[in-house]
């Protein structure tokens, strides 16, 4: 790879560094505050992953492509839904790890509908979170804030999936 296409690539990390670079000059408190944020959100990214691609590694592997089109696929219906949400429940970690369950479940000819459903849960009702909510701000406000999620991720999900394909599905 040629000098010119690494800058390429990486331009924005690039400019984003230099800017912190400056700031950093201007004012160093600030400048290694943000440093301290990098490097935590750094280790916290390089713990979460490596489980997670092993994973994805072995589900790329393990499951083949006709069990996904059957069960999530442009034909599954509810039960896509059903499984999407199950899999996003079941989910751990933060959201930049369901990205490549995503691309792992496109690849395998997942609904496009399914997969933005599975991201929207991953966000909204995995397991942890219901816990912590619960813990944190009781069972009522966190059944009636599932009540109103819920329809709304499923709703999304079709919806985005009319917006990039141009053609209405079916549930």
């Amino acid at each position: 790879m040629s000098f010119s296409k690494i800058i390429n690539r990486y331009r924005y990390f690039l400019i984003f560094l230099f800017i912190l670079i400056l700031i950093s000059i201007y004012n160093n408190n600030f400048g290694v505050c943000a440093f301290e944020n990098i490097k935590s959100s750094l280790l916290q990214m390089l713990s979460v992953l490596p489980p997670v691609m092993i994973l994805l590694g072995l589900m790329d592997e393990w499951i083949p492509r006709e069990y996904f089109m059957k069960y999530m696929g442009d034909n599954s219906k509810i039960l896509g839904i059903i499984l999407a949400f199950t899999f996003a429940f079941l989910a751990a970690g933060p959201m930049y790890a369901g990205f490549p369950f995503a691309a792992v479940l496109i690849k395998k000819g997942v609904k496009f509908s399914n997969i933005i459903i599975f991201l929207n849960a991953w966000c909204v009702t995995k397991f942890s979170t219901i816990l912590f909510e619960i813990g944190a701000l009781g069972y009522k406000f966190t059944l009636y804030r599932l009540i109103i999620n819920i329809p709304g991720i499923i709703i999304m999900g079709y919806i985005i999936d009319y917006l990039v394909n141009k053609k209405p599905h079916k549930i």
